[in-house]
């Protein structure tokens, strides 16, 4: 018999929070970012329930092809660019659209003979990972505006501080004054920047986590932002524990039990992506009634205070997170943001589809 943890995916709730992006930037084009293997969703299974979205992004090139191998039409773009010459020839044939964040890249597409590429021109506007520094930029767009590969140029840039306070004025004040006088298509907003700077919306905008249904602000829920979980993960308490007053609970002893206290095992661990540093007192769902968690995580279980649910018993289900639960609130009790617990899903879940 299996395991009973389980990840139910929702093409719906796929569907209705790219509906949400559309809403919030009616006048863009949606790219869902797509990267980390559908934010741990899986890309087939996603790219299935988005058939119909404007474009995807992603970083795998790899990926990027197999999405067109599938039968998609859209504009597939490289958020990251290529990372190798060899790969340029195939991404032509396949029309993958490709980030261009550097000056080696940029060298790679000057020499490039075997076709042409829809290219978006990335500049630093003070994430200071990728792109172009505002007093290169111009000359680098010049060149790549010159190469005989290039088929379309999109400006792009990514905000740091756009779920923030500090919000996007510095970064917008730098883009613009690189890209004045520049009438080309652009795409600024990430996730974050669709519903807090509606100004940056521009020709294409980026969703990312809130296509999944997690809030990129550490002060707005998803629900707050219309936005339903994509991912809900599932499993049943397999054994029920009494201690008395004074017992402790698991691998270091680290809970002692004020008074009597029923406590339940969930069939999950840290091998199954939940996270290890999630402490007691972390949100779960027992048999429909939220409780909270007592002791270490393990490896393959979860210990839970079943004070709020008299009537639970062995196979009593749970939701760890997802519809119900959400996964913020788990990710934000463990220190984490929600995107590193979907992407963190470890292979051994059984996977299943929602419609």
């Amino acid at each position: 018999m299996a395991r009973p943890i389980r990840a139910t995916i929702s093409g719906q709730a796929l569907r209705h929070n790219y509906g949400v992006a559309k809403r919030a930037a009616p006048r863009s084009k949606v790219i869902a970012v797509v990267k980390a293997d559908g934010y741990g969703h899986g890309l087939a299974r996603v790219s299935k329930a988005l058939k119909d979205a404007d474009a995807f992004g992603l970083i795998e090139p790899e990926y990027a092809v197999r999405l067109r191998e599938s039968g998609l039409s859209q504009e597939v773009l490289l958020l990251e660019g290529f990372f190798e010459a060899r790969e340029l020839p195939a991404m032509a044939a396949a029309s993958i659209a490709t980030a261009v964040h550097s000056e080696e890249q940029l060298r790679h597409l000057e020499a490039f003979k075997g076709g042409k590429l829809d290219t978006y021109f990335k500049i630093n506007t003070g994430m200071n990972r990728l792109g172009f520094t505002p007093a290169a930029a111009r000359a680098a767009l010049a060149r790549l505006q010159a190469c005989a590969s290039v088929k379309s140029v999109t400006l792009m840039t990514h905000f740091a501080t756009a779920d923030g306070p500090e919000g996007i004025g510095e970064a917008m004040r730098r883009f613009n004054e690189v890209t004045a006088g520049l009438v080309l298509p652009r795409s600024l907003a990430n996730s974050a920047a669709i519903f807090a700077h509606p100004e940056t919306h521009a020709d294409k905008v980026r969703e990312g986590i809130a296509l999944y249904g997690a809030t990129p602000f550490s002060d707005r829920s998803a629900e707050s932002l219309g936005l339903k979980p994509a991912m809900t993960l599932t499993s049943e308490l397999i054994a029920i524990q009494d201690l008395a007053v004074g017992e402790t609970i698991g691998y270091g002893a680290t809970y002692k039990a004020a008074g009597a206290l029923r406590v339940g095992v969930v069939a999950c661990g840290y091998a199954d992506g939940y996270p290890r540093l999630a402490p007691s007192g972390t949100p779960i769902v027992v048999g429909g009634v939220r409780t909270k968690t007592v002791g270490r995580v393990s490896m393959d279980m979860i210990t839970v205070d079943l004070t709020p649910v008299p009537q639970a018993r062995v196979g009593t289900p749970v939701v760890l997170w997802g519809e119900g639960m959400p996964i913020d609130e788990v990710a934000t009790s463990a220190g984490t943001v929600g995107y590193e617990l979907m992407c963190a899903l470890a292979p051994r879940v059984a996977v299943g589809e929602a419609p």
